[in-house]
């Protein structure tokens, strides 16, 4: 059998060409390096709403990769002047892709940071939008800080507690349907997934630089393996 088609997201910005603004996608190689030595084969995808069907078709599984803030007003919402909004193109890109994931419940994903937080925002969960403001020890979240987490009790399938590195000014306040499957130490939702589908886990931190080799390369290679059920 040969390696899975795993699917990664890709952060937009703009380059100036001759006094006109234009797109551009990027992706830090750490994610495909993560993909590829966990047995996958990577996919960096263009966010193309008019492709998602091929795309969604096309893949055994989905990173949904770090980045900036979500745009608060397409939930309801109000974005916190603190925010660094994330580029409109990849926002509706990604929410779109989710949403038609949810129809592909044998689809593995994996949503870092960002990606995580637009899974609990598509399940009706809710975003602080700035830890500094809440969280005394908010300074343990970012710049690659590494910090604890701990497992919920009793849960199947939740990480293993051990330590990760985190950078994030914001972070999921309520999961919504999903379930919370870790904290940090100070109370910050670390981890979330949906049990009745195969393999949809969010994590708060970032896999692709934790040093721990559950937390870290192994979120992948449990990514890796549920393409092939196991």
């Amino acid at each position: 059998m040969g390696r899975p088609i795993v699917g990664i997201t890709a952060d937009v910005g703009e380059y100036e060409w001759l006094g006109e603004r234009r797109p551009r996608i990027q992706s830090a190689m750490t994610y495909a390096r993560a993909v590829a030595a966990a047995g996958g084969l990577p996919m960096v995808l263009p966010p193309m709403v008019e492709l998602i069907a091929e795309q969604v078709a096309a893949c055994d599984a989905f990173v949904f990769t770090g980045g900036d803030d979500p745009r608060m007003e397409m939930f309801g919402g109000v974005t916190s002047p603190k925010a660094t909004p994330m580029h409109p193109v990849r926002q509706e890109y990604e929410v779109t892709l989710l949403r038609a994931l949810e129809r592909e419940a044998e689809k593995p994903v994996l949503g870092v940071c960002l990606g995580m937080q637009l899974m609990t925002l598509c399940a009706g969960g809710r975003l602080n939008q700035c830890l500094a403001e809440t969280l005394a020890s908010h300074d343990r979240h970012v710049k690659d800080a590494r910090h604890a987490i701990v497992p919920m009790g009793g849960i199947a399938g939740a990480p293993p507690a051990g330590e990760v590195t985190s950078n994030h000014r914001q972070a999921a306040e309520d999961a919504g349907r999903l379930r919370v499957v870790a904290r940090s130490e100070d109370g910050v939702i670390e981890a979330v997934d949906d049990p009745a589908r195969r393999f949809y886990v969010g994590v708060q931190w970032h896999p692709e630089r934790t040093a721990d080799a559950a937390l870290g390369a192994g979120m992948f290679e449990r990514l890796v393996r549920a393409t092939r059920g196991t």
